[in-house]
């Protein structure tokens, strides 16, 4: 449920996003990481990051902060075309695995073991953290705002 709430919020938040003009979408606006572009950038990364670590492929890179994708329009796609990986590893995880742990190495190459459904149930908070910044960015540089409680996923 929660990888399809993920794809859901993804694409109502980008569709509002698609309106937002160059000036307003790469300025800073006191977000995290600075600008919508760079809060998107980093929920791709994020998103590849945590994957590869549940498919034992680890994603290298840089920093938090690294723009995977400079231009916009391709960005959003990526974050759209993310969502079958999602399903794809839930669907092939065992129960047994589900229940068990996650070992992998963090951001600061240490190992680290998590619950592995724990974990991803953190991934999808994680985004939906990143995207109400983005949405309280858009209703304060007024533009509109989507409803993605899951909630209203939960009525779809």
């Amino acid at each position: 449920m929660l990888a399809g709430y993920h794809h859901w919020a993804n694409v109502l938040l980008l569709k509002e996003v698609a309106s937002v003009s160059d000036d307003d979408y790469f300025s800073s606006v006191g977000l995290y990481f600075g600008s919508i572009h760079g809060t998107l950038n980093h929920m791709l990364l994020g998103d590849r990051s945590w994957h590869g670590r549940f498919v034992n492929k680890p994603e290298a890179f840089l920093s938090l902060a690294q723009e995977v994708e400079a231009d916009r329009h391709a960005l959003a796609g990526q974050i759209i075309d993310r969502q079958n990986v999602w399903h794809t590893l839930i669907d092939s995880t065992s129960d047994q695995v589900m229940a068990g742990e996650l070992q992998y190495r963090t951001t600061a190459n240490e190992p680290a073991t998590t619950p592995w459904i724990g974990t991803l149930i953190h991934v999808f908070n994680h985004a939906s953290h990143h995207r109400g910044q983005i949405s309280a960015a858009l209703t304060g540089l007024g533009y509109n705002s989507p409803e993605m409680d899951l909630i209203y996923f939960l009525r779809t």
